[in-house]
């Protein structure tokens, strides 16, 4: 048997420094034994691959979260927090009595404060959410904060672009911050504009060459508004005639998501992540103005609607968003609804929806009949039988493309975010979710499911199982991708 050359040695050595890498910098047994594989077999391209797309950012920082430079002043907040906190669960009783683990999960991981006092409207699709949006937009006073993941420049964009040059001349301040990757489309042109209209505008973890597939691995896929720190919206919805359904330019001929208006102290953490992710992209260290965080009596609000945020990303210590939905769902009695148009869990998902379906809790599943990607429809078309063998109700929606992300817990817990029920938004993606412990909140988005499910199809686990052999063997190759999708 020839002896190895040097050249062979030499990447063998390469290939066993990398795979210990993976070993340590890998905490998901699933992902460990994918890169370990595509680095073995995969000669050259496993390596490049694993550097590009599998380095462990909750470990390496992408940045660190922090605004507040006096620590002092942060740990007086806090307490604060914390003892409003408690009142208001104190004064809310039963309801939020009963949910008190998520509340203090929230809070004790991301100290995300529950509020109350907030007024929740729910906005279906983006021929509700826009003109809400024009109509704030027009109402600003002293600033307009905007993160977006997808920002494109058809009737929709240019509306808001319009009424943002207008508010700049009137003296507002305007901060724009646009996803680099997914707004692509509006570097050259848009951002340009903004700018010489003396709106600040910049990129969140800008893409470069050197950096290509690394950085677009790691994007903020948020959709943030803030209106002079009193009204905000979170939610699903993009800025994009793709999204109106009177605006006929997309692929699909109905387009289903779902967003929120939230007018309250909520709003206060919208504004902190804002700034937080502003500093990093904006390479500053913009501090905390009393405009961006009005006094709690200054809210003349109508309705009392408690309200917490769930966000997270690289930066975070731990995947905070997953943690919150796992504890959502352990909390489940009677009845669990889900929406989400990319639904590639793991297995700490996966286990608590069995779980909780094989208890007795009806758990309802609404995810896209056809994808805007095959190869995640697939993966996820893998999970299928496992779920619905547990006594999982899954519904294929056939009206168009359901891009929602939503869920409802018994009739208390509502979610609403831009994070999707697969691997990519619980480690990879900068998120936000809205949680809000509200009756009538929830029961108008359990409405909006049920209304939902009409357009759909629900999955036959006989028939399911009946599917051609090809079509299964697809989707277990495509689930061999699930951590790297």
């Amino acid at each position: 048997m020839a002896s190895l050359s040097v050249f062979e040695i030499i990447y063998i050595i390469v290939v066993l420094i990398v795979c210990l890498r993976i070993i340590y910098d890998t905490n998901n047994i699933t992902k460990t034994l994918s890169y370990l594989l595509l680095v073995i077999f995969v000669p050259f391209f496993g390596i490049i691959f694993y550097f590009s797309f599998g380095v462990n950012y909750r470990n390496n920082k992408i940045y660190s979260k922090k605004l507040f430079s006096n620590i002092q002043f942060e740990k007086k907040l806090e307490i604060q927090l914390q003892n409003y906190a408690k009142q208001i669960i104190k004064n809310k009783g039963e309801l939020l009595e009963s949910n008190k683990k998520l509340i203090r999960l929230l809070f004790k991981d991301i100290s995300s404060p529950l509020t109350n006092k907030n007024e929740v409207d729910l906005l279906i699709n983006g021929e509700s959410k826009f003109p809400e949006v024009f109509k704030a937009l027009e109402a600003a006073k002293h600033h307009i904060h905007i993160e977006y993941y997808v920002f494109t420049e058809g009737e929709t964009g240019r509306k808001i672009e319009e009424i943002l040059v207008r508010k700049a001349k009137e003296g507002v301040t305007i901060k724009f911050m646009y996803d680099d990757y997914g707004s692509s489309s509006i570097r050259k042109s848009m951002v340009y504009r903004l700018r010489e209209a003396g709106i600040e505008a910049y990129p969140f973890y800008k893409i470069k060459l050197i950096y290509l597939a690394n950085r677009m691995n790691y994007r903020n896929h948020r959709k943030i508004i803030v209106i002079d720190g009193r009204v905000g919206f979170v939610g699903g919805i993009n800025v994009s005639d793709t999204y109106t359904n009177t605006i006929q330019t997309k692929p699909f001929p109905y387009w289903r998501d779902t967003h929120l208006k939230i007018h309250g102290p909520a709003v206060w953490y919208l504004q902190y992540l804002f700034l937080c992710d502003w500093n990093f992209c904006a390479n500053c260290e913009l501090e905390p103005d009393p405009h961006f965080f009005p006094d709690l009596e200054s809210f003349k609000t109508t309705q009392n609607v408690a309200v917490q945020i769930a966000a997270s990303g690289p930066d975070s210590e731990t995947p905070t968003i997953m943690y919150a939905l796992l504890q959502a769902i352990s909390l489940a009695e009677d009845e669990i609804l889900i929406t989400t148009p990319y639904f590639v869990p793991n297995e700490s998902i996966m286990d608590a929806l069995c779980i909780a379906s094989m208890s007795g809790v009806n758990v309802k599943l609404i995810v896209p009949h056809t994808s805007d990607s095959r190869i995640v429809n697939a993966a996820a078309s893998s999970y299928y039988e496992e779920l619905l063998k547990a006594g999982v109700e899954i519904y294929r929606y056939t009206k168009g493309f359901v891009h929602a992300k939503t869920v409802t817990i018994d009739h208390e817990i509502s979610i609403v975010g831009s994070a999707n029920m697969d691997m990519r938004s619980f480690d990879l993606n900068f998120e936000v979710n809205a949680v809000v412990y509200d009756k009538q909140i929830n029961e108008q988005l359990r409405a909006a499911f049920y209304d939902d499910l009409e357009s759909t199809d629900q999955i036959d686990l006989k028939r399911w199982q009946d599917r051609s052999w090809y079509h299964e063997l697809f989707e277990k190759l495509a689930r061999l991708l699930s951590p790297l999708l």
